[in-house]
Parts: C-alpha cells; structure tokens; sequence
C-alpha cells in the first residue's frame, strides 16, 4: 500500500489528476490505500474537488439545453446501434469472406474439371464443321475500329460471309466499309434503331445457317470462326461463346480488366458450361444456329443486354449452350473510368433486366426450370450478391486495423489476397497467358473492387426505381489492331 501511496503522490506541490485503477480482481489494497492517500495528501496542504469543480463548470445537475440533451441522445443512440450492429456485420463478413473464396474454389476445380474434359476429348464437336458461316457485324460510329475488324475477318480460314449493319452512323462508317472492297462483304444501311434491331437484320439477310456475332471494335485471330463453330458438330448446340481478351491492356485500367476477363469471365464460362447454365454469350464473340435464334424469338431490345437475354432464351427453348476457350477475340476495352462506368452500369442493369423478364424459369420444368434453379440463383449469388458486399472485406480490415489488432487485421486481408492471386495464376495458366499483369491484382483489389461496388449499387437503384437507361455509346480510339497469338506463360 505503501508504494501505492507513493507512487500517486505528485512531485513538489504541483496539482495532480490521479487515477485509482488495479485492472480488476480484488480491489482491497486498492481502497485501503485510498484512504490512507487522503489523508496524508490533507496533511500536505492538498485539497481534493470534481472535475467540474476544477474546470469551474456547472454541476452535472444543471440543466441542459434542448439541443445538447438531443446531442447526447443521439451518442448514445448511435453507440448502442454500432455495438449491435456489430456482431450481424461479423457474422455477414463471414458469409462474404465465405462467399468470395468458395466461389473462386468452385470456379478453379469446375474449371480444372472442364480441362479435363476436353483433353480426353469425350466431346462429339472434336470434329471439323466446314459449313459456310455468316458473321454479323453490328456498328455504329465505329470508324476508328471497323477496317482492323473487317480486315481481321478477312483473314479467316474458315469460308465466311460478312455482313456489316451500319446503324446509322454519322462518322461513315458504312462508307469506310464499302471503300474497302473486300470480298464477301456486304453494308446494309438503315436507320438508327438500336444493338438488336442491327442484329435481327443482319439475321434475316445471312445467307448460312450458322451465324457469328461480334462487336464492331472487336478483331478475330484467323482460326477463330473455325474454332469457334466446331461445337455445331453436336446437334443439341445452339448457341457457342466464346473466349474475349482485352487487347488494349497495356494501361492500368486495361490491365485491371485484363484481369477480369481472364479471371472473372472466362474462368466463370468454364464453370457455367459444366454446370450447362451457361448465362451471357459475349457480344464480343459468340455464334448461333439460325433455327436456335428463330425459336428463341430472335434478339430482343427488351433489355439492355441483349446477349444475356437471347442466352437465357435459348436454355428456356432446349439447346445447350457451351464455351469454346480456343475461339479468341480481341476487343477494345474502355480506357477510361467514367467509360468503365457505362458500360459495366449498361451490363449490370442489364442482366438484372434479363433475370427479372424471364423469372418464370425458378418454376418451370425441363431445361428452362434447369437455368431457373441453377443458373439464375448463381448469377444472382456471384455477380449481384457477393459484389454487392465484397467492399466489407476492405472496411472491417480499415476497420481492425485502426481499432483492433492491424497485424492480424491485415494478415487475413493477405491471406485472402493470395488466395485470389493463386486463384487467378490458375486462370491465366489455362489461358496461356503472361503472369506479369498479376503485379497489379492487390491494387485491383483495392480500388476496382469499390468501382464495381458503385457501379453495381447505381443499378440496384436504377431498378429499384424502374428508370429508363438509354443505350450509351462508348468512344472508341482503334487501338487493337491485327489478332495476336496468345502470349507464352512465363
């Protein structure tokens, strides 16, 4: 007790706040040296007062104004709310962190699986299809881009026919096309009316039975219709994807979508062709049997993805819809934020549209009740769901980092960082492409994560509300150029 007295007791004759504090457990010396401070201190000469007193304060008895009283109503309130809240937004950033990493687990074995598969070569459309193919080329104000498209067909080795739709373009695109005189190619002229109006055109003046649809600032490898029709050796296809690159990745913002592509797109293909719900046929690159489109009502202007649509309308009508990872497109990307912003805001309320207008799959029988019950729910879970809340993985390590242990707070962010690294390593290795673009996956994960969380959330409210999106054209500069073979894994 003695040295406790001591040790509270200040030097000289300054004043001194002392705090009485043994940590819990039995407090007995504590207060019996208490008593013993007081009085030896009065001896002193000190006097012993409030804090309010000390301050010259009012007393805590005083009454309080209104605005103060509903001040410290509010602290209190927003207190209790945060140390409730608490345990709910642990245990949803376990379901999150849960989420995240069994869907990138789900994706790498379906994948490895898919592999697999089609190196035991058990698929019936192993087989060369050499009928004639008609490619239909939506465009509009695509002058930049549409010669290095056309001249990427060109170069096929595979008999096509190529048909431009010039959607009323006011930059001459149509003439750019027709001054090429290239072989094969055809320019149909109308006015502007829109993605699946060009398309639907393009469909009723093709001359084959199989049809490629591609995207006017997107350039083919020359084997790629070849590749990409082979799965019509199976009577069941209906309809192909197939494998989209970034071409201009040389960039950040390029690269982050490199990323994405690989990764979040195509890894995400190979699970859906096993799991045979296979839900967006990409713009960029996809091909169809002409019956398939007609029965599934041809391409609809009913929503803002069009290619998400007329894929879940061909599961609904029976055909199978697969992924053909050797037919590769290279397709401009946008190059800017606010041009990111529009066109992930386009495809997101897109697919949303695309969900709701064919809801009646979730109780449907055969193949449709097929993509109801399993597809939408995946789509719904890893593309609105999990992105929806994937930004709590980064506030509650801020959080822990600040407020709790930052050494452990930011060894589980590593943890799962690396396990998304691996994860995407995986990825790239089925693609054959280079792993260096994987330095910039930690800032990917920090900066674009939250992109796509705003993107995401703006069209939570835009359907919510039921606005109406305008279609929204995104500026092109022509930067992907010739096909390129896919890069050596290093």
């Amino acid at each position: 007790m003695k040295e406790i007295v001591q040790n509270a007791t200040p030097e000289g004759r300054k004043g001194a706040s002392v705090l009485f504090h043994d940590a819990g457990g039995n407090r007995a010396r504590t207060v019996k040296a208490l008593s013993l401070y007081i009085e030896r201190m009065k001896k002193k000469g000190y006097s012993f007062t409030t804090v309010t007193g000390a301050l010259g304060a009012h007393s805590a008895n005083h009454p309080a104004r209104t605005l103060a009283v509903w001040e410290g109503r509010a602290l209190i309130w927003a207190a209790a709310v945060s140390h409730s809240a608490l345990p709910f937004l642990m245990g949803l950033l376990g379901l999150v962190g849960f989420s995240v990493i069994g869907r990138l687990l789900l994706m790498v074995v379906l994948a490895w699986w898919h592999r697999r598969s089609r190196e035991r070569r058990r698929w019936r459309w192993v087989q060369e299809v050499t009928d004639p193919v008609s490619v239909i080329v939506p465009a509009y104000n695509e002058k930049e881009c549409i010669a290095n498209t056309l001249k990427s067909l060109s170069a096929s080795t595979h008999p096509i026919e190529i048909l431009v739709v010039d959607d009323g373009s006011t930059d001459g695109t149509a003439d750019i096309a027709e001054a090429m005189g290239l072989p094969n190619v055809r320019v149909l002229r109308q006015v502007n009316a829109g993605k699946p109006a060009a398309l639907n055109r393009g469909i009723a003046h093709a001359s084959h039975e199989l049809i490629v649809m591609m995207d006017g600032d997107t350039v083919f490898e020359p084997t790629t219709v070849r590749e990409l029709v082979r799965p019509f050796a199976d009577s069941r296809v209906g309809a192909v994807a197939g494998n989209a690159k970034v071409g201009n990745r040389g960039k950040l913002i390029g690269a982050w979508q490199h990323i994405e592509y690989v990764m979040g797109f195509n890894l995400d293909r190979r699970m859906y062709d096993l799991l045979r719900c296979m839900p967006t046929i990409p713009g960029a690159i996809g091909a169809f049997r002409r019956r398939a489109l007609l029965e599934a009502g041809g391409m609809s202007a009913d929503t803002l993805a069009e290619d998400t649509d007329i894929t879940i309308a061909l599961h609904r009508a029976g055909w199978r819809v697969v992924y053909q990872e050797h037919a590769r497109a290279w397709t401009e990307a946008p190059s800017s934020l606010g041009q990111l912003w529009k066109q992930r805001y386009r495809w997101s309320y897109g697919t949303m549209q695309a969900l709701w207008k064919h809801r009646r799959s979730l109780i449907d029988r055969g193949p449709s009740g097929r993509f109801g019950r399993v597809g939408m729910p995946l789509v719904v879970l890893f593309q609105i769901l999990t992105p929806l809340c994937a930004p709590l993985i980064d506030l509650f390590t801020l959080y822990g980092v600040i407020f709790l242990d930052p050494v452990r707070s930011l060894l589980a962010w590593a943890a799962l960082l690396l396990v998304q690294l691996l994860g995407a390593a995986y990825a790239f290795r089925l693609d054959r492409e280079n792993y260096r673009p994987l330095a910039v996956l930690p800032l990917q994960q920090i900066a674009y994560r939250q992109l796509m969380y705003l993107v995401l959330l703006h069209s939570c409210v835009t359907a919510a509300t039921g606005a109406l999106l305008p279609w929204q054209k995104l500026k092109r500069t022509g930067e992907v150029d010739t096909p390129r073979a896919p890069e050596a894994v290093r």
